[in-house]
Parts: C-alpha cells; structure tokens; sequence
C-alpha cells in the first residue's frame, strides 16, 4: 500500500509568544499514542518563554528539532519545517491547540486501508471557546462534522466543496510531503500571523487528486474569543479577510479551477469574510466600504447570480455596488437549498440546540437589525 501505517509524520510548530498555552500543546504531541514522530518547533523569534519551553520538551525527547530563528511570520516559519521535514506525512499544529492522543494513530491506520497513494487525510476538529474563563469553556464541533461521511474512496474537492466554505482548518488533516514538493505548495509569506492558511487551504485540496475524510474530530483549536476581533487597530488588518480572499480568487485561477461547486463555495466564503469585517469594523468604515466593492470586482457575475448558498440581501448588495440592475434578482435553487440545509441543521444539531438557534436568530435580529 502506499500509505504506511508506520511512516514517518514530521509535525511542525510555528511558535511566537504563546508560552502561556506550549506546554499543553507540545504535551498533548508527545502523548501521542502514534510514536514515529519528528516534531520540528519553529521558534519565531519569541520575546516571552516560548524558546526555553521547547528546549526544555526537547532535552527529555529526541524526536524533538528546535529551530531557531529572527521572526519572520507564521508562512516564513511553516515553509521553513517543510523544507526541514524528513517524513512522509506533514502536520501544522498551532501552538495554543491541543490534540487527542489518538490523532496520528487513528488517521493513519485509516489512510492504510486505501490501496491509493493518497496526497490529503482530513477529519474535523473542536472549537474550544470562552477559553479563558475556567467555569466557561466549551468545546464545539466544527460544521464538517457528520456533514461528510468518513471516506469510502479517495475523492476530489469538486465532490465535497464544503471543506473550503468554513474555517481554513489546514491543522486538522496531515499532507503527503511528496505532494507538497511536486506541486511546490507553500505557504505565502506574509508578515506576522497574516492568514497565510487561506491560500494554503485552496492550494492544496484544489490541487489535491485524492483526498480522503475521518469523520472524527482530534484537534482542539483554541476559537477566536467573543468580541475579540472588533475595531481593529490598523488598515492592514481591516483589510486583511478581503486581500487573503482576493489572494486565494487568484490562485485558483492561476490553478485553472473550473468547476462551478468549487467557486460558489468560494464565493459563499467570500461574502461571509465580508459580512464578518462589516460586522467587526463597521459597514460604513471607508476601507470596509473600499474593499468589499474591490473583492466584488474579482468576483464572475454568474458565480454570484446562479448561487444557491447566497440569499437575496447578498446577491443585491453585489448587483448595486457594481452598478447592474437589481430589480429581478435570480434565486433558482435557494428555496431547495434552504430546505436543505435545515433539514441537515435538524439532523446534527437535534431538535433543541435548532429551536435555540432559530430563537435567536429571529429575537436576535431585532436586537441587532444593523447585523441581520
């Protein structure tokens, strides 16, 4: 078989100041019950602890690789371990998530039921949020989770374009490293955290000819805290959602996507980064307002017009800022979409947690009309 049970997993670990949480997450790698790891810590420059933590990990366990360097940003410091890694396989692991135990063991003893060579092994993870609260914390499945059923068969992106509508996840899934070479996949190399995963993501499951799905979370990944991401300080990070959207619209077409699921999907995602900096830096903010009509003008107005996944307030939004006529807006395929959407929310979430959430999404509405 291609995929060895017992290969090599090179595990890479962008560090920069996070000494409050790196011991839990290099704990939880060293629990692993899968032994053949090779764990290479990037430490990005850090100014707190971080630095002597890992070299502490890395005394009492040989596996560990302690790389060292100026900072350079989270891109510089991943592409850096891929270069390094000697495995087969590939994992990114932030450094304030944590993992189940059974992570590697589980995700390789599946990929070796497949007589393929396989580039992607992907599963869901938890959101952990209201993390600093020890009362408060709660850990929350991620929208893959029995939405695609664990794999049968290798399969392409274009059969399961969910995986690129929600959080980019990159870390829950490992990569052939063989694949990352021959497609020369990297991460861009943004300064600082820069949502370099973005481009990442769409690289590599667009590129990816079989991909194979766990329908089991292992990650726990440490979720943006309420409130967290309001009024942002600088233009550059106002900017931010709408730039790494452009960036992954161009990347995809350098790829030569075609197929149509791929980019609604994408462009699902694209009005969700919209709607989400309207909402964190104001509607009326003037690169909010500069940038929301720059990401449209990347966007094909069949993509926009004969989408399902987009609702009428979207799709006039787009028709007016871009200055076509919004007075018979095509919503073919949105009603059975609607239904069934629903129907899978009823189906996971169970009949409380769906009337909880509709409760609130109509008395919610009215307390915040601005944000419906």
């Amino acid at each position: 078989m291609y995929s060895d049970r017992d290969a090599l997993v090179s595990i890479i670990v962008p560090i920069y100041n996070v000494e409050r949480y790196l011991d839990q997450c290099l704990d939880s790698i060293e629990a692993q019950t899968y032994k053949n790891l090779e764990i290479i810590c990037i430490n990005d420059g850090s100014t707190d602890n971080s630095l002597s933590i890992i070299e502490k990990h890395a005394a009492a366990d040989p596996r560990y690789r302690v790389i060292d360097k100026e900072n350079g940003g989270y891109g510089v410091g991943c592409n850096l371990g891929i270069s390094e890694a000697t495995g087969t396989w590939i994992s990114i692991v932030e450094p304030d998530d944590w993992l189940d135990p059974h992570m590697y063991e589980d995700m390789l003893a599946f990929a070796g039921t497949f007589e393929e060579r396989l580039d992607v092994i992907k599963t869901p993870w938890w959101n952990y949020e209201d993390w600093p609260a020890p009362k408060k914390p709660k850990c929350r499945v991620c929208k893959l989770r029995r939405r695609i059923k664990t794999s049968k068969r290798p399969f392409t992106l274009e059969e399961h374009t969910l995986l690129i509508e929600i959080h980019p996840g990159i870390w829950s899934a490992l990569y052939r490293k063989g694949f990352l070479d021959e497609h020369r996949i990297r991460f861009p190399e943004y300064p600082g955290a820069g949502w370099a995963d973005n481009p990442f993501l769409v690289n590599t499951l667009c590129q990816a000819k079989a991909i194979v799905y766990l329908d089991k979370p292992y990650y726990f990944y440490r979720a943006d805290l309420p409130k967290s991401t309001l009024n942002h300080a600088s233009d550059v990070a106002i900017a931010r959602p709408f730039d790494r959207w452009i960036d992954m619209t161009e990347l995809m077409k350098d790829l030569g996507v075609k197929d149509p699921g791929i980019w609604r999907s994408h462009y699902l995602r694209g009005f969700n980064y919209i709607d989400g900096a309207r909402y964190d830096d104001g509607e009326d903010n003037p690169i909010v307002v500069a940038k929301e009509r720059e990401a449209f003008q990347h966007m094909e107005p069949e993509y926009v017009l004969n989408n399902p996944l987009l609702n009428k307030t979207r799709k006039r939004r787009y028709l007016e800022a871009m200055g076509m006529d919004a007075t018979n807006i095509p919503m073919n395929g949105r009603w059975a979409h609607f239904v069934h959407e629903t129907l899978e929310t009823l189906r996971i979430e169970g009949p409380g947690i769906f009337l909880k959430r509709a409760w609130f999404l109509v008395h919610g509405a009215r307390k915040h009309p601005k944000n419906a």
